[in-house]
């Protein structure tokens, strides 16, 4: 796959439209690549028919992105942070059983978490390194609450882990402020969407008031030499285009940030 190709997720939270409308507009719009949600709900269709759909479209799948419910239980001594370690081994398996070499993960979820400390880094240590034992990548996001990410690569070296830079929530929730320099030639994907600040809208980018030339740049002075990949959600005003419609604008708009990659 060329490194700058551009990327989509298939979005379950889609409005008014079933996953295989969604794979198939995002086919029809021009994309090569997508993102799968491996969140182990109650989807009709399953996860694992819309990877088989994905794969009988031509579609090449770059990652997937594993739930993160009850992902706070990670940082609890309890029984139920030692159950979610088997739940993401099991994931992880599954996606190298499929062919998919790199799963994106959340630390925490919602406004609040239990601190970062010893007991959910070992946690974490030991999903890595099963994921490493199997040759695949594992990025965490920066999510809602600062700190975790820093802590987990702070004291995490592995190769096979890194981070997944997400747009929407550097610019919702922490106010554009990233320590690019930290992670440097450590993002191993991204997740490009915008908003107004006021919540994580996943819109367009260029919809919102994100400022996307600064964003590409802290990303190439960090050596991200992945995907363009956008994680798009079709809802609110986009209703009125269609689906078709707002895939086709998502992936010029793709071309566009390709284009500020290669010339900014």
């Amino acid at each position: 796959m060329n490194n700058r190709e551009i990327a989509v997720v298939v979005n379950n939270a889609n409005k008014g439209v079933s996953a295989i409308e969604t794979i198939d507009a995002i086919k029809n719009a021009g994309f090569k690549n997508v993102f799968i949600q491996w969140y182990n709900s109650n989807w009709n269709p399953t996860q694992e028919e819309q990877l088989k759909y994905i794969r009988e479209k031509g579609l090449n799948v770059i990652f997937a992105h594993l739930g993160y419910k009850r992902i706070n239980d990670l940082w609890i001594e309890n029984e139920d942070g030692d159950i979610l370690v088997d739940t993401y081994k099991n994931d992880i398996r599954t996606c190298k059983d499929n062919d998919i070499p790199m799963v994106i993960m959340h630390l925490t979820s919602k406004n609040s978490a239990q601190r970062c400390n010893k007991i959910g880094l070992e946690r974490v240590r030991r999903i890595v390194d099963y994921a490493n034992s199997l040759n695949i990548k594992v990025a965490f996001e920066n999510t809602k609450i600062k700190g975790y990410l820093d802590y987990v690569i702070e004291n995490i070296s592995n190769d096979n882990v890194g981070i997944c830079f997400d747009s929407g929530h550097y610019h919702a929730f922490f106010d554009d402020e990233l320590d690019f320099d930290k992670f440097k030639n450590r993002i191993f994907a991204v997740h490009l969407h915008d908003n107004d600040k006021s919540g994580d809208l996943h819109l367009i980018p260029f919809d919102g008031t994100l400022n996307w030339k600064k964003v590409i740049k802290n990303l190439k002075e960090s050596n991200y030499n992945g995907p363009i990949t956008l994680e798009l959600c079709y809802r609110y005003e986009y209703l009125k285009m269609g689906i078709e419609n707002f895939y086709k604008k998502g992936y010029e708009v793709g071309k566009k940030l390709k284009e500020m990659f290669e010339n900014e």
